[in-house]
């Protein structure tokens, strides 16, 4: 092991310490959450196997705190991380992955919304409502997000309705830490685009945790919900409920590469006795992620 922590690389070392102690990564997140750090075993996993690696903030806290679980000297294992990536996470153009693209851009203009909102995605729990006819009815967000620069004081939420619906009747509500400034609409899209207002401007590394909820039922029936990423990183959780009187045959969660391709990557997902299917994703990528369901 001592070889392993002088020589590097960071997983080798990382792999051989957990060895050396004889824990499992469920034990390992257990005792890092003992400490406060919040970090999945699938996260571990990656770290370990040199699929990923930790650079974001709470991901080097974590791995700080993993010295001490594994009983390393200090800086043991952060030392072998090299320089930090820049604090400023690389985003993904909207177009690839939200349609169409045009629209949300029109209406993110019309906002003057810079290129870069200045925030990215701790946590994310989303709940979605389908109603008894079928319906996307409401969707609650739950949301965490932290600063990458100074001066921001506002967060972009989006929503696309399915086709058909009425934009007009579509109304958004602040529920909590935050209040409804600009919405704005694009019909024939069925896209809108408000904006959620602080109380203060948070300053770089700070954190928010935002309420919020869209009001819809006005579209055709739905058959898939979509989330999509222009930032990696951060967990995220998606459950759809469904009403009593409809209840899909099958569910599915599924990936896609952008808006109109194929979906990929599907896993059968099974209806619980509450009526609701869901997905956990920890440290998402940039990209298109989702529930689809048949009706019969």
């Amino acid at each position: 092991m001592a070889e392993a922590l002088r020589t590097g690389p960071f997983p080798v070392a990382l792999r051989t310490a957990l060895a050396a102690r004889g824990l499992a990564l469920n034990r390992v997140q257990h005792r890092l959450a003992q400490r406060g750090i919040r970090v999945g075993v699938t996260s571990l996993s990656y770290w370990q196997r040199g699929i990923r690696r930790p650079d974001r903030p709470e991901s080097l806290r974590a791995v700080t705190a993993l010295e001490e679980v594994l009983e390393l000297p200090a800086h043991a294992l952060t030392r072998l991380l090299g320089p930090r990536t820049a604090e400023q996470p690389v985003a993904r153009p909207y177009r690839t992955v939200l349609a169409p693209a045009s629209a949300l851009e029109a209406l993110l203009a019309g906002l003057e919304a810079p290129a870069d909102g200045g925030l990215h995605t701790v946590v994310h729990y989303e709940r979605v409502h389908i109603g008894a006819h079928r319906e996307l009815l409401f969707r609650d967000s739950h949301h965490v997000v932290r600063a990458h620069r100074d001066g921001v004081d506002r967060y972009l939420t989006i929503h696309q309705g399915d086709p058909g619906c009425d934009v007009e009747r579509i109304r958004v509500t602040a529920v909590d830490n935050c209040r409804v400034g600009r919405v704005r609409r694009h019909a024939d899209s069925g896209v809108v685009v408000a904006e959620l207002l602080f109380d203060a401007r948070l300053r770089t590394g700070d954190t928010a945790v935002l309420g919020y909820r869209f009001e819809d039922g006005t579209g055709a029936p739905s058959d898939e919900y979509v989330r999509g990423f222009t930032y990696g990183g951060g967990d995220y959780v998606l459950q759809i409920a469904f009403a009593r009187e409809a209840l899909p045959v099958r569910c599915r969660r599924f990936t896609r590469t952008s808006p109109g391709a194929a979906r990929t990557g599907l896993v059968e997902l099974t209806l619980n006795a509450h009526r609701t299917v869901h997905l956990v994703e920890p440290e998402v990528r940039a990209g298109v992620l989702g529930i689809t369901w048949d009706w019969d």
